[in-house]
């Protein structure tokens, strides 16, 4: 059996302000082209983990490498090697699809020849070319996320994080994003995606469930469902988070 290429590595990553403990000793490995979920309630720290995680937060203690760098010491190796997309739409509404192209392909080290290749690709694959020239504020939400997720992926990154992406789109602009994710993940891209639709969780290779700080789970989709005698994932979920006690 060839061995899986861990991308994401944690051991007892843990997060502290003062006395409150948000991300609570997590370990859990991550491999090349997975697809994999990261939920919990909100308050239950999986905001906090990731941004450990993509290099904007320090650990308090414990272990992270990501993309084969050190969360402690190679930062900046981290955000260079990654993709990132928040839920509220990480790209400049004031510019224009070809600016924010060309923002994004420079901030990722990108060469002007480079930037220009996969723009012409990029506008091409989305069929943007009548809107290229467009405000990305006139853009519908759909396709503001659809653009955010290409771009964030543009450098062809090893690890693609996802903050709940998904938020407030319509099921068929859902269902359309989600196969520009299985697309990343066959082409060798890791996806690493934070969602509260428990339908979505069906969707992942494996699913960690963090409650309270701590993770309390983590396995694919059938092998939790399973293990919990469950129906579906919200019926995992629910009682798993049933006994939480922070909230947002």
């Amino acid at each position: 059996m060839t061995q899986k290429e861990i991308v994401i590595k944690t051991n007892k990553l843990t997060k502290k302000f003062g006395d409150f403990i948000a991300a609570n000793e997590i370990t859990f490995e991550v491999y090349k082209g997975e697809i994999f979920g990261f939920l919990g309630a909100n308050g239950a720290g999986k905001t906090t983990a990731m941004k450990m995680l993509i290099g904007i937060s320090k650990p308090s203690y414990g272990y992270a490498q990501i993309a084969g760098y050190d969360v402690y010491k190679e930062t900046e190796l981290i955000k260079k090697n990654i993709g990132y997309m928040s839920q509220k739409f990480s790209l400049y509404e004031d510019l224009t699809i070809k600016e924010n192209i060309h923002l994004f392909g420079g901030i990722y080290g990108l060469s002007e020849e480079q930037i220009k290749t996969k723009r012409e690709a990029l506008i091409d694959k989305l069929d943007l070319h009548s809107q290229a020239d467009k405000l990305v504020a006139s853009l519908p939400l759909g396709w503001k996320q659809k653009l955010a997720f290409s771009i964030a992926i543009v450098h062809k990154p090893k690890i693609i994080f996802l903050d709940e992406p998904t938020g407030g789109v319509d099921p068929i602009t859902r269902r359309q994003f989600w196969d520009m994710i299985y697309e990343a993940a066959a082409n060798g891209i890791t996806v690493f995606v934070t969602t509260h639709y428990m339908d979505e969780a069906e969707y992942c290779n494996r699913v960690s469930i963090m409650v309270d700080g701590v993770i309390q789970a983590i396995d694919s989709p059938d092998g939790l469902k399973r293990k919990y005698n469950a129906q579906s994932m919200e019926e995992v979920f629910l009682m798993l988070a049933r006994g939480a006690k922070r909230g947002e």
